[in-house]
């Protein structure tokens, strides 16, 4: 990967970003070479006592801490506003009030210092997170196969290029994190769910409770998580729910983790049929801090003789750094093709949008929508 700071000099960086689509609040700066000069995140705790994520506190949590966590990034950074060379922000898919904040503050700033205003989509900057200098050992040269579970998302990728993404499958009900969120409400673990399942399980025997494994076998791709979900439900004897044993609890967390995981392993397999050759596996998003996942999708990609690319746990789940890169991999792709730095200053926040649609960011206006 070029030094991007050499080999475009013009390149407006250092880029500042903000990320709010979901609970957390985050904000980066990070240079064209990929150094990070700062990074904060705050998570919402306001969710915890209705078990999942309220959009109208979310947002309204996004706005009360926004200008006091940018002005903390400046500071770690040891930088002032007027030294950024753009600004990005998170613009879709995600929660739309939380997007709105973000984007907003993200506008305002541009506008005040006069500096482009870059829209990241949030699953694409999840996808290029392992083209971040130091991530993967070869620096994940396009065409590579993504893996992106997460709370919200469950999908397999073909990574070809940036604004090049062919979806091969993708969840048919649930999101991976969402069925963990659940299970572990059902189990009395509270939320967020993935790491007290993940803990939880540590005591328990992945071959004692019998659960299914929804679709594997099955052509293509597709994920699906709900029956397993529901499966679980039907091992909770109605008499004990309140007073779970741990040891049953600690059994059915370890039965469900390594049901998601071998449907998952045999979805890749399908998927790496789906695509020619890829250079590596990559995998991304929140439930890629799963240890038990991660360790069965090393293995899974030595056995198929690929190199294997899993971001810090840190930037496995939303953060900043993720949506600044991905504004850089941007600017420097249409760099690269003539094309001048987008400014996305009159595109509205979009609750969905499709990977499919990024092809238009290498056109001549930035395929931006009003």
């Amino acid at each position: 990967m070029p030094d991007t700071e050499q080999t475009y000099p013009d390149l407006p960086t250092p880029v500042m970003a903000i990320e709010s689509s979901c609970d957390d609040t985050a904000c980066a700066i990070v240079r064209a070479d990929g150094a990070i000069l700062a990074e904060t995140t705050l998570s919402q705790s306001g969710h915890v006592p209705f078990g999942g994520v309220v959009p109208e506190i979310a947002a309204r949590a996004h706005l009360a801490a926004l200008p006091a966590l940018v002005a903390d990034t400046l500071a770690r950074a040891d930088m002032r506003a007027h030294e950024l060379g753009a600004i990005a922000a998170s613009c879709g898919p995600g929660l739309i009030g939380g997007l709105i904040v973000g984007a907003d503050m993200g506008k305002g700033m541009a506008i005040a210092l006069d500096r482009p205003f870059i829209a990241v989509n949030h699953i694409e900057a999840h996808a290029l997170t392992a083209r971040l200098p130091g991530v993967a050992d070869n620096g994940a040269p396009f065409p590579y196969l993504l893996l992106l579970v997460s709370g919200g998302h469950c999908q397999c990728i073909a990574v070809e290029g940036v604004g090049h993404y062919r979806r091969l499958g993708g969840t048919i009900d649930d999101a991976a994190g969402e069925a963990f969120d659940k299970v572990a409400k059902m189990l009395g673990l509270g939320w967020p769910g993935g790491p007290a399942v993940e803990q939880l399980a540590r005591e328990g025997d992945p071959h004692a409770i019998a659960l299914p494994r929804p679709l594997m076998g099955r052509a293509g791709c597709d994920f699906s998580f709900s029956g397993l979900k529901t499966a679980v439900a039907q091992k909770l004897p109605a008499e004990v729910r309140t007073a779970l044993p741990r040891q049953l609890a600690a059994d059915i967390a370890a039965g469900f983790q390594q049901a998601v995981s071998d449907i998952v392993i045999d979805r890749l397999g399908h998927a790496l049929d789906m695509m020619e050759r890829p250079t590596t596996l990559v995998v991304a998003g929140g439930v890629a801090a799963n240890g038990v996942l991660r360790a069965r999708l090393r293995e899974f990609a030595q056995a198929h003789g690929l190199p294997f690319a899993a971001p810090p746990l840190r930037l496995c789940t939303d953060n900043a750094v993720m949506v600044a890169w991905a504004a850089i991999e941007t600017m420097r792709a249409r760099r690269e093709a003539g094309l001048p730095i987008p400014d996305d200053i009159a595109m509205r926040p979009r609750p969905r949008w499709p990977l499919t649609d990024m092809a238009q960011r290498m056109t001549a206006d930035g395929g931006t929508q009003a």
